[in-house]
Formats: C-alpha cells, structure tokens, sequence
C-alpha cells in the first residue's frame, strides 16, 4: 500500500497521531535482556509488540542500530512489524542526503534492504539528490524543514529573500517536489510558532515532529499549529520518554502505558 495511504489508514484505526521512535540503547535496558544475544531485536520487538494498536507509525533510527554492529536486527524487526502489525507504516530515520548513483544506492538500502515504508532525507543538497526517493511514489519521503534540535537556527532561520531558509525549503518541496504526493517534512515540537508557518505554507502535507518527552516539547502547542482541518496531519514522535518509561520485566507494559497517556493527551487537545 502507498505509504500516505498506510498511514491514513493507521491515523484514524488506532484513532492516534502517535509515532513511537525505536532507538535502542543497551544499557538502558532492563536487567533481565541486557546479556542476552539478540537483545536488541527481542527489547524492540516486545515494544512494538505491547503498542502496535496504539500508533499511527514506528520510527527507528538507524544509527542506534548501526552503531551496534545490529543491522540484521532491525532488517528482522521491520519486517517483524509488516508481518506482525501489517497496515503500520515504518520510517527509516536515516536522514541520507547525496547525489547520483549514491542516493540510488541509498534507496536501495531504505526500501529493499530495510523494508521501509518511508525514509528521512536532509534536502541540502537539492532536488536531484531527492529525485530517487521521490520517484519511489509508493514510498515516503520525509524531509528536514525545520528540526528540533538547538543549533537548527543557525542555517534554518537564515534569511533568504526576506524569508528564513525554513520557509524555502517547505515552499519548495510541497509545491516543486510532491509529484506524488508522497512527501512529508520534518518540523520540531521545540519551536511551535516555525510549525505553524510551516503548516500555513504547505497544506495538507504531513508533519513528522520530533522533540515531544525527552526534548520538552508541548502536546498542546503542536496539536494546536500542527494539525490539519481534519485533525490529523501530525505523526508526532516520542522515542525515550516511551522506550525507557519502566526498567523492569514488565518494561513493554509500561511502555504501552506511556504510549496510551500520549495518544489520549494528543487527541484531548485535538
């Protein structure tokens, strides 16, 4: 199914604007998995497993899982929630952004390798760095617009024309870009007023917003700037504050828990 489809579908199924980030880091973990050998894979799934119904989308980051040496890992998982939890779409967080037949390498990688429903991309480097993935109509590209991180002013709200670059970039890809109308941006919950503009300049388009839990962000403010007339258009992430809510052999209970607060606070002010 084309990816926007999925997570339509996922939006209004499990009635939640929630993307749960799977960001595994060992030791974090509770006590009882951290020995094991395939830890990673077994922590994750049990996560995905205990909130599934719960979620419009998943959102593993692909460092967390290359940096130990776990790729199979998350080949498995993926294709562990296709099987498991078919209509929830999956984004790879990998924010890959180059040219020619790198970015083709790149797709291949995203799509066939991984499994991915949709996939991360930072857009510095133009539209025919995009141009592979967005020819991919059945598959999302996610593009960084505005991010939640602290330094994202330091490029992001250059001013360009009398405009910050921010506004540039959502312009373009909704406008220029979304042939296919399979293009979403990436805009933090941590700078609610840029979301709004964002939103304003873009229409429907959806919204991956990172920063909600861990990073401070505010439910209230990016439901209020962020949604659509409908009262979707948000795939609002929450990675630590979910994966990490219980330490103990009931972690993915726990985990279910956090997840569910999110999913009602989301639609309380939806």
């Amino acid at each position: 199914m084309h990816f926007m489809a999925s997570l339509q579908a996922a939006w209004t199924r499990s009635n939640s604007l929630v993307c749960v980030g799977l960001d595994p880091e060992p030791a974090k973990f509770p006590v009882h998995l951290k020995d094991r050998p395939d830890a990673v894979f077994e922590f994750c799934r049990a996560i995905v497993d205990d909130t599934a119904d719960l979620v419009c989308s998943y959102k593993p980051q692909i460092a967390h899982f290359a940096a130990l040496r776990a790729e199979d890992a998350l080949e498995r998982l993926i294709a562990h929630i296709h099987a498991r939890h078919p209509g929830v779409p999956v984004i790879l967080d990998a924010k890959r952004g180059d040219i020619g037949s790198t970015a083709q390498h790149y797709v291949t990688e995203a799509f066939e390798r991984y499994g991915a429903d949709a996939v991360t991309l930072n857009p510095y480097l133009g539209r025919d760095s995009a141009q592979p993935f967005l020819d991919r109509a059945d598959k999302g590209v996610i593009l960084l617009c505005h991010t939640s991180n602290p330094g994202a002013a330091d490029l992001q709200d250059l001013d360009v024309g009398g405009k910050p670059l921010y506004q540039h970039v959502a312009r373009i890809i909704a406008q220029e870009w979304n042939t296919h109308g399979n293009c979403a941006l990436v805009t933090g919950a941590t700078y609610p007023e840029q979301l709004a503009e964002v939103r304003a300049l873009i229409g429907d388009t959806p919204l991956l917003v990172p920063g909600i839990g861990a990073q401070g962000g505010d439910v209230q403010a990016v439901v209020r700037h962020g949604r659509t007339a409908n009262g979707t258009g948000l795939m609002i992430n929450s990675s630590r504050a979910i994966l990490y809510a219980g330490s103990g052999e009931d972690f993915a209970a726990v985990a279910r828990k956090a997840t569910l607060d999110l999913r009602d606070s989301i639609n309380h002010y939806r």
